[in-house]
């Protein structure tokens, strides 16, 4: 699809707008045409040109179905200032299509005369005519005495098809334009990229999604859930038309393309807290322990087992944490007394985090002397890990790597939490607890009551190598394996480096700062796919190593899932 517009950019787009929840809510899809092998390849600018011919002689279907639409969209419409943006955009449309012939011959080809539309290009644009033509489930057809008001919700129900499809290839156009630096001389498909980074075709994007807003205006609960239905499955069979283009070449995404089960073997390693999680599990243990405990000191027997009083319990948490915080961002100032390295030094990283292997176990230890883990019920713990909110997309991506038959794969777990219980039973949903290893410390339970001792197993960044190590040492002995590790935190920062790719997911100041300090290069990881992209040869393969002293740095699972399982 391509298209321009006349007019001043917006200053900027309807920020509580529908267009914009839309287009928040279904970050997976559109991230997953941004992962696609075939914008990967064209944003490298070695995407092969058979393939962008066939992608381009696609797009004028799209064109035609977009002009068609917009026709339909303004006779329904009711509105003369609706009117007046959807005849403009419908020009810029035909204004493109004349274009197109211009456009393909600088690339050095001819569109043939006659191209059916393939499937996916089908299923979009019969989807788009349809919805034109109120052919919508739980719609009601139009009939010969349709009211202007029934009209005009047809010419929403257009916009909400069409909207998402405008986003998207506005918001590509300025991913890829601003990734052209990487490119050595002119990118070969610079023009492309150039069209829809305009400000024309910017303008058009936020024009269609203000025409939706205007048209939806009255619209009641129900019929802006259509348009939501209608928007998402635009959004899906847009993406769908992405992964759909044939392309010959090899490509660095996703990771699995080229896995073979009997000669690979995938390790997949995570972190828990704040990695997987929205919060702290010992935040989470410390609410169980509070809302748990009795009122008063003199609520309960004199046993081995009493617990402090739910005031109490609130006052040590408060106490510990405060401390642990302080304590925490001492010993990382004194990680960085030492000069800053100006390439990376894996063991000089390694003798600064020891400090901070030392100060974990000993808050661990006062952790337990307080006696504020005593008492707990590992019903009430099973149950809040079941309850437990994981990151957007957390659960899904270990679910499809576990269900995915065609992939010899190991899934690990590597944790700091005192409690193993609590990821067992934050992992129990769709059979997942079988698929993923949990290496974590565990409480000590007498008759299902926890007596405040821990099971130390991983406390620090050191023991957390050391597990990793111990696990790639003990597994896939007669595989080829491919070590991805996910983290998010300075305690990950070790296995991330020793994994043949490290994936640091969110923004925590304190790892960048520790790991720029010792020559980490934290690269995000779409820009550093591109350039792997572009990189590639047959001699020379994509080369993932683990100790290279680069960290791929995400906002989402959606970004993971994209990368290393595709769609």
């Amino acid at each position: 699809m391509a298209s321009s517009a006349t007019g001043k950019l917006p200053p900027q787009p309807i920020q509580d707008g529908l267009g914009n929840r839309f287009w928040t809510k279904y970050t997976k899809e559109w991230t997953q045409a941004l992962y696609s092998p075939f914008v990967v390849s064209l944003a490298a600018g070695n995407l092969e040109l058979d393939t962008f011919r066939d992608y381009i002689a696609q797009d004028v279907h799209f064109l035609n179905a977009y002009v068609k639409a917009y026709e339909m969209a303004e006779d329904c419409s009711d509105d003369d200032d609706a009117k007046v943006g959807i005849r403009k955009l419908r020009k810029s449309v035909i204004e493109e299509l004349k274009m197109h012939d211009s456009f393909v011959r600088e690339w050095g080809f001819d569109l043939p005369k006659e191209i059916s539309p393939n499937s996916a290009t089908l299923k979009y644009t019969d989807f788009l005519i349809a919805s034109a033509s109120g052919n919508v489930q739980g719609v009601k057809a139009l009939g010969k005495l349709a009211t202007p008001f029934e009209k005009t919700k047809l010419a929403a129900y257009t916009l909400g098809a069409m909207t998402p499809c405008m986003r998207l290839y506005a918001f590509l156009g300025k991913t890829l334009d601003a990734l052209l630096n990487l490119h050595d001389g002119i990118h070969p498909y610079q023009k492309w990229i150039e069209n829809y980074s305009s400000n024309y075709f910017q303008a058009a994007a936020l024009q269609t999604e203000d025409l939706l807003e205007k048209l939806c205006a009255s619209l009641t609960g129900v019929e802006l859930d259509i348009i939501e239905k209608l928007y998402h499955q635009a959004m899906k069979l847009e993406v769908e038309f992405f992964l759909a283009q044939p392309l010959a070449q090899k490509t660095v995404v996703p990771l699995t393309k080229e896995h073979n089960p009997a000669e690979h073997c995938l390790m997949l390693f995570s972190d828990f807290d704040l990695t997987c999680t929205v919060l702290d599990s010992s935040a989470i243990l410390a609410e169980i322990a509070i809302v748990t405990a009795p009122k008063s000191d003199q609520n309960q027997s004199e046993n081995k087992l009493a617990r402090m009083s739910s005031v109490d319990l609130r006052n040590t948490w408060e106490e510990l944490s405060k401390e642990y915080t302080e304590e925490y961002e001492q010993c990382v100032e004194s990680a960085l007394l030492c000069d800053k390295e100006a390439k990376f030094n894996y063991e000089k990283l390694r003798g600064a985090l020891e400090l901070l292997s030392d100060f974990e176990k000993k808050a661990n230890l006062r952790v337990i002397e307080s006696g504020v883990l005593k008492g707990l019920n590992v019903d009430d713990i099973k149950r809040a890990g079941e309850r437990l909110n994981l990151q957007d997309g957390c659960t899904n991506f270990f679910l499809n790597a576990a269900r995915n038959d065609n992939l010899n794969k190991n899934i690990n777990v590597l944790s700091y939490c005192w409690c193993g219980d609590l990821i067992r039973s934050s992992f129990s949903s769709g059979g997942l607890l079988d698929a993923v290893n949990i290496h974590a410390n565990e409480f000590v339970y007498e008759d299902s009551i926890s007596t405040g001792e821990i099971v130390k197993k991983v406390e620090s960044p050191i023991d957390k190598v050391e597990a990793f190590t111990n696990i790639l040492q003990n597994c896939c002995k007669d595989k080829k394996t491919l070590t991805v590790y996910i983290g998010d935190s300075v305690g990950d920062l070790l296995c991330l480096l020793e994994a043949d790719i490290g994936i640091v997911i969110g923004s925590s100041p304190s790892l960048t700062r520790v790991g720029s300090h010792f020559g980490v290069s934290f690269v995000p990881l779409h820009p550093g796919l591109v350039q792997k992209q572009k990189e590639f040869t047959e001699e020379n393969s994509f080369g993932w190593k683990g100790k290279s002293g680069v960290l791929y740095t995400v906002s989402s699972w959606a970004e993971i899932h994209s990368f290393i399982l595709g769609w």
